[in-house]
């Protein structure tokens, strides 16, 4: 399956569960871990929890199980690496803290690395 796939079919689960300002991110060129990045919210543990585990659910059952799972128990970021797609899911909270699309969306001067150089 490939990454654009497994991205419609992440989005939809979330989608359906009534995940919170869903945002997909291609970080192609920007990271080698994967190629891209959906960051969802949940309104409670809870249900970061379920989201969390129907997206990892469907992806198995499509025939691509993920990769590895992170803090789906604890309910405030559960991470699901599907290679070539990871899903954040968390409460708001957590994401306003971290502001992971803020990390991923940061685009960097190709100069940037020269500007102490300039006298």
């Amino acid at each position: 399956m490939q990454a654009e796939e497994l991205r419609d079919l992440a989005v939809q689960v979330l989608e359906d569960m009534k995940a919170q300002d869903v945002k997909v991110l291609d970080v192609r060129g920007k990271t080698s871990i994967t190629d891209i990045m959906i960051i969802a919210s949940g309104t409670s543990d809870r249900h970061v929890k379920s989201m969390a585990e129907a997206v990892a659910f469907q992806a198995k059952d499509a025939g691509e199980p993920p990769l590895g799972t992170e803090g789906i128990n604890d309910g405030e970021w559960a991470l699901i690496d599907l290679n070539g797609v990871v899903v954040h899911v968390m409460q708001a909270k957590v994401r306003d803290f971290y502001q992971l699309e803020r990390l991923w969306e940061m685009d960097i001067p190709s100069d940037a690395g020269n500007a102490g150089e300039q006298a």
